[in-house]
């Protein structure tokens, strides 16, 4: 099945779900539970907003929110009205979130109310009250954006300017249907269907360009060969603004008519009441979410039989948790993948049935139809076993960074191929093992020397319950590695300890020589470690 020549648009996708799964339920988010034709009516409300408040095709509408009913409903709803939908990190400050506003000049956006405790609103305001030096201020609510024409709050509740969920929707009341299905079908597959603004680890965000044939043909694949299935309960944990959460989370669903419960907030309580009570047999996350989840005390005393399928993906995957995936937990489908923003958030995943040492030491094979190489320093390709940068080509890679040629250039090759950035090695059979980022490698006396193998052995050592490694600078070799290292509960490892264990398990040069302990390590919203807080600790 090809899902982008299925259904070839989003919309299309969502009346479509309306209509094959109707009185199947779609959403559960506390005590509402609707259909997927109620979903789809949603939708259509909210698109017709859309149409009254001036959204045209191709205009950016952002959402910043968490993972709610209301993130899916006004989401879809901008997209089924042609609009190019740019998703917003929930954990940014203001001044973050005006960037992205800015840079993809949003024109309607959706923002939660008080979250975590604190007030998006607020925040956003503060950031934004001053128009940029040299010019007026803007007609709309945020003097500092003048093309965001519009801001709705997802509460009751909005200050002045700035308009509620529900006031939102009823403004939608005057637009014939008609209308709504016309500007659905006037999408084409070729159309951006969102902009997806890197995470931003290292530099400013830059915005990839994913149309909708691509959105939908990858997930489609996804879903094939995750094998999602009508009836299944998906506990959508991965935030909604990453590529995991909304396409191989919310439009996956869509597909397979499988019900999404989002959860706002990972905390592994509630994952595990939601699991047990919900029946959950779906949840993808990173290997963080399903390590907490098998360590937990209480994990024993909830129901977790209906869990049945796991996907995860991170440059290290301990084979422990995937064994104990399958033997603790008895899930019978556990992959891995890899994927970043400039790909669709897909290019390998690992086939079920593939062995356990397959899914935890490599990201799986090439997804059908796209092409996989391994790039040397000096441009050749470099055979198995041997690292070089990943470079992909095919479907899913983006159409370029939004309005910034020059980046777009660095990063597709004229024949089309994507830099990823990343440093990997195939394997005989095409499993693709991540080791690194091209950036984090580091020299010691002359070797290459890969921070992520070296956190992948020291995961091995039963006290280390999380780990990274950065290099750092070295008098006498130029380069040495420091390792931050997350004790598991109640142990009493030594630095010594981790250096002596180290110097029995791995090749000298890649042995750390400075080892700090922390009570946990800085990740963002996706799970993805932020080395440069660790590198900003360098004395």
């Amino acid at each position: 099945m090809r899902g982008d020549l299925e259904w070839g648009t989003v919309p299309r996708l969502v009346r479509s779900a309306a209509q094959r799964y109707g009185d199947r339920e779609a959403v559960v988010e506390g005590r509402t539970r609707i259909s997927y034709a109620e979903l789809g009516e949603r939708v259509e409300q909210a698109a017709a907003a859309c149409i009254a408040s001036g959204v045209e095709p191709g205009d950016r509408v952002a959402v910043w929110a968490p993972n709610t009913l209301d993130w899916i409903v006004s989401a879809l709803g901008a997209v089924t009205a042609g609009a190019v939908l740019v998703p917003l990190n929930t954990r940014f400050k203001g001044a973050e979130a005006a960037y992205v506003l800015s840079r993809s000049r949003a024109r309607l956006l959706f923002v939660t109310g008080t979250f975590l405790g604190t007030s998006y609103v607020a925040s956003l305001r503060r950031a934004t009250m001053e128009p940029p030096p040299g010019e007026g201020p803007g007609e709309g609510p945020l003097p500092a954006l003048p093309h965001l024409e519009q801001v709705v709050v997802l509460s009751d509740d909005a200050p002045g300017g700035f308009r509620t969920w529900k006031d939102f929707l009823a403004s939608g009341d005057g637009i014939d249907r008609a209308e709504v299905t016309a500007r659905a079908d006037a999408v084409e597959s070729g159309s951006p269907s969102d902009i997806v603004f890197t995470s931003g680890t290292t530099g400013r965000p830059k915005g990839a360009i994913i149309t909708h044939a691509q959105t939908l043909r990858c997930y489609d694949v996804w879903s094939e060969l995750a094998g999602l299935r009508e009836g299944d309960r998906y506990l959508i944990v991965n935030p909604f603004f990453h590529t995991f959460g909304y396409k191989a989370g919310i439009i996956a669903c869509l597909m397979r008519g499988a019900t999404m419960i989002p959860q706002p907030v990972f905390n592994v309580d509630t994952v595990l009441a939601n699991i047990a009570a919900e029946s959950i047999s779906v949840l993808p996350g990173p290997p963080t979410l399903h390590q907490s989840l098998l360590d937990h005390p209480a994990r024993d005393s909830h129901d977790l039989t209906a869990l049945r399928l796991v996907v995860t993906g991170a440059a290290v995957v301990p084979l422990q948790l995937v064994e104990r995936l399958r033997s603790e937990l008895r899930i019978a489908t556990v992959l891995t993948a890899y994927g970043l923003s400039e790909s669709s958030g897909i290019a390998t995943m690992c086939r079920r049935g593939d062995p356990d040492e397959v899914i935890a030491a490599t990201s799986g094979r090439a997804i059908p139809d796209t092409e996989l190489r391994i790039v040397t320093a000096d441009g050749e390709e470099a055979p198995p076993g041997t690292p070089g940068e990943v470079m992909v080509r095919g479907h899913h890679v983006m159409q370029g960074y939004f309005e910034d040629p020059q980046e777009t250039k660095k990063a597709i090759t004229p024949d089309g191929w994507l830099r990823t950035g990343d440093v990997g090695v195939l394997d005989t059979e095409g499993n693709l093992r991540i080791t690194d980022r091209i950036k984090d490698m580091f020299i010691v006396g002359g070797f290459n020397a890969y921070p992520a193998e070296i956190e992948q052995l020291l995961g091995l050592h039963p006290d280390i319950a999380d780990v990274a490694v950065i290099g750092v600078p070295d008098p006498r070799l130029g380069e040495v590695g420091r390792a931050y290292v997350v004790r598991h509960p109640h142990s009493t490892l030594t630095a010594d300890d981790v250096i002596a264990w180290s110097r029995r398990e791995m090749a000298n040069y890649k042995v750390p020589r400075e080892i700090e302990f922390l009570p946990d390590l800085p990740r963002n919203a996706s799970g993805k470690l932020v080395k440069g807080e660790l590198r900003a600790r360098v004395g």
